[in-house]
């Protein structure tokens, strides 16, 4: 009975998972998605000239007691 428990989830498992890995594969590669990426990956290019919390400065936000 475990030999067959374990062939079965050991088959299925495998093609689950390599099934998963296609469909990320094929999502993350899909033309439709390439500006959502490089928008994500420039993101932390990106100036941002206002203080990240407002009313506090620059010294403020690097010193806290």
């Amino acid at each position: 009975m475990y030999a067959i428990l374990s062939t079965f989830a050991q088959t299925w498992g495998l093609l689950v998972f390599v099934g998963l890995f296609g469909a990320a594969l094929v999502y993350a590669l899909w033309p439709r998605n390439q500006a959502r990426f490089d928008a994500a990956a420039n993101a932390p290019l990106v100036e941002n000239d206002a203080p990240a919390c407002a009313g506090e400065t620059e010294d403020e936000t690097h010193v806290r007691a």
